[in-house]
């Protein structure tokens, strides 16, 4: 699940219905755990976020904390805790206990569990049902090493022997989420653990470390970072050092071809460190809780700062006038620093509107309020201001990074125009005329090609009027493929028909049939292909709602243009399918009716004719 690194599209606070609705799905989703447990998990007074990723994966974490809750299909069917959250609360799930230390080098390799690898206590092999959610420790230590869900009940697998596969791993130490968990950062100098902190916890038994004894149950080494230099034996404690390989050194120093003699005061050290790591401890859960709280004047300073930072390297003049929302969402906050949250409601502006007024006043900027759209416009920079010129912009990666991604994602949009074309079917009526010529009556034809079959019927049967060279005259076959069925009984079938209208008489009469080609994706649909219909109406409260539908005739996922439109826009999108029809709704808070239809003729190349708009809000 967590194999490979993914971009998370959107980061952001849960409402305080959402929150309740998450700690509910948990108690459902795990009758095990109290309400001591969801609080230890999702402190009553802290905020929740939630990162949205392009694979649909939902990943709740403490705001300022770490990730506890990853939702596979952002649906709340399929949540799962993550490791630092079983670290917290180990009987939140069962468990299966491994043989031994040697197989957990395949669980963090990313292997799916076993049922040789499992070991069956002396009672039997537990109850369980197929998909349930099921946790993995290592022989000697209450602490988990992965998540994940169970591939057949315990009665299959006894009928099987035992063997197969017992349990589909979705999360487990050292994956693409455990490295989120390492990369919170430290905040005005609070400690937060790093990676040598946590690597001894999850193989190494305490007691075991103590003994002198080491067990190889998980892949690579264990790194220790201490921040000290031992100067009797030249290792630098301060860098990455093998802990076991350390301790079976100096074991066997007498027959070890390589004498390594570790000072007794930095091995006590280590021991000691790594001995005081226990799951329940509750300093070390106020650690990895770290919280940190922004005061209104740090708030404020902060919104400053980044927009001084996208005005420097993100917002051009060619770009304005820039509606607020979009100032807001695709450039002052990206230039945050990494970790935090920024919220313009803890600032003593309270509000977007009244904060870019305030900066207006002060010359930076200068803002308008459009009375239509009831929204402030960036309208231009002072870039001469004292306060913009005396700041000096910081050289972000991040930003360097987006530019590429963007580059890229422009340049595979680009490399997937979209070819539209209208195609035709021979019909019952027209099936003698191609059949005359010798052309295929399966085959799909252009209106080009159809027009040419026609006349190369005339030209055969020498239909051309000799006095008119511009009226074909019309033989049985010809007009029956014309007017049969078409014209009213008692009237009198034409007897000829000019060339310039015989192209489009005979093309109505075959079936119309549609292609679009996307890249290397495309497809043929009957009938003729249908516009998409955006449409702009308001709903109580007087808020403008503006819907998108058809997307799907063009190969536009919808899916994947709700996530596309929320970026851009800064509002919310959601997707419903059609009552009573084949495809799906894409709902954007706001009226971008006009703004919405551009980014799909720029951005999707759809063609104008097949964009259809109404804005029942301007009546």
């Amino acid at each position: 699940m967590f194999k490979k690194a993914v971009e998370a599209k959107s980061h952001q606070r849960l409402s305080g219905a959402d929150r309740k609705k998450l700690k509910r799905t948990v108690r459902d989703r795990f009758p095990a755990a109290s309400d001591a447990d969801i609080d230890a998990l999702f402190p009553p007074k802290a905020e929740i976020t939630v990162a949205k990723f392009q694979n649909r994966v939902h990943v709740y974490a403490v705001e300022g904390g770490f990730p506890m809750f990853f939702d596979i299909d952002g649906r709340g069917t399929e949540i799962y805790p993550t490791v630092f959250a079983l670290w917290k609360v180990p009987e939140l799930l069962p468990v299966f206990m491994l043989k031994g230390g040697e197989v957990s080098r395949f669980i963090i390799g990313g292997a799916d569990l076993m049922f040789p690898g499992i070991s069956v206590p002396v009672q039997g092999l537990p109850s369980f049902l197929a998909g349930e959610t099921w946790a993995v420790k290592v022989p000697g230590n209450p602490a988990p090493i992965a998540v994940g869900a169970t591939t057949m009940s315990s009665a299959e697998a006894l009928k099987a022997g035992l063997r197969g596969k017992a349990l589909r791993i979705t999360h487990h130490y050292h994956d693409v989420l455990w490295q989120v968990l390492l990369e919170v950062e430290s905040v005005e100098g609070r400690y937060v653990p790093n990676a040598g902190f946590f690597e001894d916890v999850v193989f190494e038994d305490p007691a075991l470390l103590q003994s002198g004894q080491a067990s190889d149950s998980c892949e690579g080494s264990t790194d220790v970072s201490n921040g000290q230099r031992n100067g009797d034996d030249n290792i630098e404690v301060g860098e990455n050092v093998d802990v076991t390989d350390v301790f079976d050194e100096a074991n066997h120093a007498s027959s070890s071809s390589k004498q390594i003699d570790v000072d007794n005061a930095t091995a006590e050290e280590i021991i000691g460190g790594v001995g005081d790591l226990k799951v329940t401890d509750n300093v070390l859960s106020e650690d990895l809780n770290v919280q940190h709280t922004l005061s209104t004047e740090d708030v404020d300073a902060l919104l400053d700062k980044c927009l001084l930072q996208a005005l420097h390297t993100t917002i051009k003049d060619k770009d304005l006038p820039m509606p607020g929302s979009t100032l807001w969402a695709n450039h002052v906050l990206p230039c945050r620093p990494s970790g935090i949250t920024l919220d313009i409601k803890k600032s003593s502006h309270k509000k977007l509107s009244k904060w870019l007024q305030a900066k207006s006043s002060m010359g930076l900027i200068s803002v308008k309020e459009d009375k239509y759209k009831k929204e402030v416009m960036l309208l231009s920079v002072n870039r001469n201001n004292v306060e913009y010129s005396s700041f000096k912009p910081e050289k972000r990666q991040v930003e360097k990074n987006d530019q590429i991604s963007d580059h890229a994602a422009n340049e595979s949009r680009s490399n997937k125009v979209l070819d539209v074309a209208e195609i035709y079917k021979p019909s019952v009526h027209v099936n003698p005329i191609f059949a005359s010529v010798g052309a295929d009556t399966g085959n799909l034809y252009s209106a080009s090609e159809a027009t040419d079959i026609v006349f190369k019927y005339v030209e055969k049967e020498n239909l051309v009027k000799p006095t008119d060279r511009s009226i074909v005259v019309l033989d049985p076959i010809l007009c029956d493929a014309l007017f049969k069925g078409a014209i009213k009984k008692g009237s009198r079938y034409p007897t000829e028909i000019h060339k310039k209208d015989l192209g489009a008489a005979f093309i109505s009469r075959m079936q119309p049939h549609h292609i679009v080609t996307r890249g290397s994706e495309s497809v043929v649909r009957k009938g003729a292909l249908k516009a998409i219909q955006i449409l702009t109406e308001r709903r109580q409260g007087n808020k403008k709602v503006t819907k998108l539908s058809g997307m799907e005739s063009f190969l536009i996922d919808a899916e994947a243009l709700a996530s596309e439109l929320q970026k851009k826009f800064a509002c919310s999108t959601s997707v419903t399918e059609l009552p009573g029809k084949k495809g799906h709704e894409v709902l954007v808070q706001g009226g971008v009716i006009d703004d919405l239809a551009k980014h799909l003729i720029e951005q999707y190349g759809i063609p104008k004719r097949y964009i259809e708009v109404l804005d029942k809000t301007r009546r």
